[in-house]
Parts: structure tokens; sequence; C-alpha cells
């Protein structure tokens, strides 16, 4: 959305900050042992004391309050009593939720407990690029440069970028305009970045995949040729400097 006047950004701000806290809480919470379910209700209990509403249960009528994706799985990862946590797990929660008419999205990978399974570069590579990322977007630089920037540094990292998931805009809905800031460069997408707009900007790092496939739950999503995806994802508003990161509650980088 449109930042044009102090409410607007008030709003951004209040909701952004209830999600980035609910993620962070969530990954502190999560233990060896434990549901997915346990983990997404838990999580769905702090949007209520907010009085904030879980966006995609509210647009799309997803079965949980996040996305609770595990090892292979790429994103969209339904909660359930049957998934329990195990030590050195790659887990990725998504949270956005609404509040007042305003609308927020963030997301991190993480290993829980030991590295057991050697996951940490992966993880580490997608929260860096994501930070590198941001740090180059401002008003008037073109989309299709900052995925060009996510899938460079990936390859450095030696590894790849899911092409068919995006960042996107955000504010009066989950999903807006721009719809595709993709973790790759479309030369054909001369779309650039606005100042004083809100956007979601989230990496897609893989060990072996470039495109995430649907099961048949209808929801989760996992890698065309397998291995293991990382996520790291950050509602942010853009200047005409550095963006300002709206949901730096969530701590991912820390």
């Amino acid at each position: 959305m449109s930042i044009t006047k102090e409410s607007e950004l008030i709003g951004m701000k209040k909701i952004s900050e209830v999600v980035g806290t609910t993620l962070k809480l969530m990954r502190e919470y999560a233990k060896v042992g434990m549901s997915t379910k346990e983990l997404d209700e838990y999580g769905g209990e702090i949007l209520k004391r907010y009085g904030a509403k879980s966006a995609p249960y509210k647009t799309y009528g997803f079965p949980g309050y996040s996305c609770i994706s595990i090892n292979k799985e790429a994103a969209h990862g339904i909660p359930s009593n049957k998934k329990i946590l195990k030590e050195g797990d790659l887990i990725n929660i998504d949270v956005s939720a609404e509040l007042n008419g305003f609308w927020s999205d963030n997301g991190g990978s993480f290993v829980l407990g030991k590295d057991i399974h050697n996951h940490q570069p992966l993880v580490d590579a997608s929260k860096n690029i994501l930070r590198k990322a941001i740090n180059n977007i401002k008003g008037g630089v073109r989309i299709s440069e900052i995925g060009y920037l996510i899938e460079t540094e990936a390859k450095k990292s030696g590894f790849k970028v899911i092409k068919n998931l995006a960042g996107h805009g955000v504010g009066r809905s989950l999903h807006e305009a721009p719809e595709n800031i993709l973790n790759y460069r479309v030369k054909s997408n001369r779309e650039r970045f606005k100042k004083n707009t809100t956007v979601a900007i989230e990496t897609f790092i893989s060990t072996n995949s470039t495109v995430a496939v649907e099961l048949n739950d209808g929801w989760t999503l996992v890698g065309n040729k397998g291995g293991y995806v990382t996520q790291h994802e950050q509602t942010i508003l853009v200047t005409d400097k550095y963006p300002v990161i709206l949901t730096e509650s969530n701590d991912i980088w820390n």
C-alpha cells in the first residue's frame, strides 16, 4: 500500500510489531517433542491477545493460524498434531495477520536445537541475502535488480532460489501490488519500488529445487527436485534511503 498519512503508518507499525513479536515468541516456544499444532495454537493465542486476526485463515481459509513448514516442506505447511518436532529439524514459521484494516507479513527459518543435519549454512544464507536485498531497496530501484541480487548471492553460497514464490505488496490486504517480487531477475519487468509503499520482501533459498509444487493436501509446497528450502521475510516501508523494517521485532537476524 501507499502510505499517505501518519495514521496509516501508525496502523502498519502496530500490526507489523504484532506479527514480528508473534514470530519471535513462537520460535522461542518451539521445543523437541511438541507438535506443530501446539506451536500454532500458541501463536494464535498471541494474535488474539493483540486483537489481530490470522491473515491466511481470514483470506484463504487456511487450516491454522500460521504456516509451519518442517524439513522438506518448502512453504504453507499445515499445523498438525501428527507432526512432532525433533532435534535438528529445519523449521519455517510464517506469520501474517490483520489488525484495524492493516495487514503485515513476516517469516523465518531456523534449526531446532543442535544442527545435526547441517542445515545452518542454508538458514544463514537466506538470512544474509534478505538483509542484503533490503539494504539495496529504495524508491526508484528496479524490482528485477533485487531479484538478480538474491539469485546471484544464492549462487555464491552454493544454493539455488525458488522461482515461483515471491515477495509482494502488503498493507490493505495480504497480497497486493507489486505482486511478484521474485528471487531472480525477469529482464522484461520494468517495475520499480515506489517511495512510501509497504512491501513484504522474502527470500526462498534452496539446496536442490527451483520450483515449489503443491502436495495433495492443497496447501503444502515442496521442492520439485527435493532437498531443503529456507525462507526469511520482513515487511518494510520503502523510502528514498534505507527502508524502515516494520517487522524488526521478530529478531530473525539475531
